[in-house]
């Protein structure tokens, strides 16, 4: 055998040389991967109403009307049991509208179809009560006074926590703040929430800013400590907002409604 292929001629040795090498990467491009093809996803006016259901009611206390928005934002992606080829990923790498990224990364809880979408409906019932909790502090309202309703149960996991905040300290009147907040503006943005207004990094935020834009923000609340991923796709004429906490968040759409500058990424 090895006399025999010493007679064949260089470009003829090299090409059976290849062929399994050729053949493990057709089988790899097909063979499905632990990533995640993540896209720009819905969007929801919080101080609306989605599907005929208002998304923020209050109770026991003064509310106001506001005509701007405050829109929280989501990404889409592939399943958790769903698997993409090697073929498909690198098709999508080089596309700005589409992410690719660790299949743990979009589910960190694992577990089944079923189980995910438990836990990330869970997640979300958590960051409503957070939210509340997190905005009541803010004005110094007696909770068991107060009373706040969210109902946006078909969106999954802790990203829209000060979106619904910021909804919750818009909505209710005598805030000291004089005024909506969103100035007639629409206002979009990520971020989780803590009870003390702390606010968190999500991910996905260059895609979510597609989204934003696409559905008519203007500027884009993001947590500072996302802002560099925040640029590396931003759509022309939105304006990114960092933030680290509730009051900031308020204090930036404040300045901007009285034409001053806000903090910029």
């Amino acid at each position: 055998m090895l006399s025999r292929l010493s007679r064949l001629s260089r470009p003829v040795a090299l090409a059976v040389c290849a062929a399994p090498l050729t053949a493990l990467l057709a089988v790899a491009a097909l063979a499905p991967l632990p990533f995640a093809i993540a896209q720009p996803g819905p969007t929801a006016d919080v101080l609306g109403a989605k599907d005929g259901r208002t998304v923020i009611s209050i109770s026991g206390a003064p509310t106001r009307e506001t005509k701007g928005q405050l829109r929280m934002t989501t990404i889409q992606a592939t399943g958790p049991s769903d698997s993409a080829s090697l073929a498909e990923l690198v098709e999508m790498w080089f596309r700005t509208d589409r992410a690719v990224l660790p299949r743990e990364a979009v589910y960190p809880s694992g577990g089944s179809d079923e189980e995910i979408e438990k836990h990330n409906l869970e997640e979300m019932a958590k960051s409503q009560s957070t939210a509340t909790e997190a905005a009541l502090g803010y004005l110094r309202r007696n909770p068991s006074e107060v009373k706040v309703d969210l109902d946006l149960a078909d969106v999954g996991g802790p990203s829209a926590g000060l979106m619904f905040s910021l909804g919750i300290v818009d909505k209710l009147a005598g805030d000291g703040g004089g005024g909506e907040l969103t100035g007639g503006r629409t206002v979009a943005g990520t971020g989780t929430i803590s009870p003390d207004g702390k606010v968190g990094a999500v991910g996905g935020v260059a895609l979510k800013t597609q989204a934003a834009k696409r559905d008519g923000a203007t500027v884009f609340l993001v947590p500072e400590a996302e802002c560099a991923d925040a640029r590396t796709e931003l759509p022309e004429g939105l304006q990114l907002v960092p933030v680290t906490s509730l009051s900031d968040a308020v204090n930036a759409l404040r300045a901007l409604n009285r034409g001053e500058p806000a903090p910029s990424c």
